[in-house]
């Protein structure tokens, strides 16, 4: 008899794109080898007024965390069974990891002078029940922030078109799975009154990210920046890449001949056929909050925020790293 697993982050993805497409509940029920009734409650569970597609990844995400929560609350108390602990906590939570992927860490690997783990839930309780000072402060301000239902644009997109894009509705329905490695997806961050960026590629099985030093938006920078940092990648990790609308990826077809990379375009307003870009932008906003100005920000500096995203243990890939999910691909 199978074990029974909980639907994840990467199902949610994958039911959000194929909800957008009007894909029926059993067509989804395939794609993810889950039961029909399975995908049905989960499409109750993460539905919301203000989505667009009335299913937010979001809510859906948040509402298990909480279940997960209650089912799983601690009872190990932090101060007093494991005098040793905090400082482990605090040193991960300074890494801006989860209190969830320190929990799974310590499982994998107990350091020296602790005897035992402790549950995720613990560690939130520990934090927010720290009486007022810096220390709470510090600590809290750490966590990561929950992510916002995407809600309905009122506005109409008024962007020219981009010239022979290639529309997301005929990439592989493979790549809803992702399980083939070597699909990327991209995206800009922009920084202080819009005066600067980076770039984000995201592979879409290994969630091994790449941050791109931009001096500019235009399409000829970002085509040959992008370009650039993906040519390292082996060949055959280089099949495709989905972007948004942005004028930024208009000189797609010269990337194409560049890379040997597919280059599929979502629907205007739809950043949720981009869910593992998305996720990510917000990973990489704890380093570098809103109002950053990245014309301050050294290469350096983004290769080292690069790397520890990298090394951070991921629910999704069952606490490996996206750093040892490549490693794997690539023997």
């Amino acid at each position: 008899m199978n074990h029974y697993t909980r639907i994840n982050l990467k199902e949610r993805e994958v039911i959000a794109e194929m909800r957008f497409k009007e894909e029926s509940i059993r067509s989804i029920a395939k794609i993810l080898n889950r039961s029909p009734s399975s995908i049905s409650r989960e499409l109750s569970k993460g539905y919301s007024r203000n989505s667009f597609i009335n299913y937010s990844v979001s809510n859906a995400q948040i509402i298990s965390q909480k279940n997960e929560s209650s089912r799983n609350s601690g009872k190990i108390k932090v101060s007093k069974n494991n005098p040793n602990i905090r400082g482990v906590i605090k040193s991960k939570l300074e890494l801006k990891w989860s209190p969830e992927q320190i929990e799974m860490s310590l499982k994998e690997n107990l350091p020296s002078g602790i005897t035992e783990s402790v549950s995720h839930q613990t560690i939130y309780t520990y934090i927010y029940l720290l009486p007022r000072g810096e220390l709470k402060k510090e600590l809290q301000s750490y966590l990561r922030r929950k992510m916002k239902p995407y809600k309905k644009s009122k506005n109409t997109d008024n962007r020219g078109k981009i010239p022979d894009m290639i529309s997301i509705e005929e990439r592989p329905k493979s790549v809803y799975v992702a399980s083939i490695p070597g699909h990327w997806e991209g995206d800009l961050i922009i920084g202080k009154n819009h005066k600067s960026a980076i770039g984000t590629i995201v592979e879409r099985t290994t969630r091994n990210v790449i941050l791109v030093p931009l001096t500019s938006t235009d399409a000829e920078t970002v085509r040959k920046s992008f370009a650039k940092e993906l040519k390292k990648m082996p060949t055959e990790l280089r099949l495709s890449i989905t972007y948004d609308q942005g004028k930024e990826m208009s000189n797609h077809k010269l990337f194409t001949k560049d890379t040997q990379m597919k280059v599929y375009f979502c629907h205007p307003g739809s950043p949720w056929e981009r869910g593992t870009c998305e996720n990510t932008n917000m990973l990489i906003r704890d380093f570098f909050p809103k109002k950053t100005d990245f014309n301050d920000i050294s290469r350096k500096e983004l290769k080292r925020v690069q790397k520890l995203l990298n090394e951070r243990p991921r629910k999704t890939l069952g606490w490996k790293t996206p750093a040892e999910k490549i490693k794997e691909v690539l023997r």
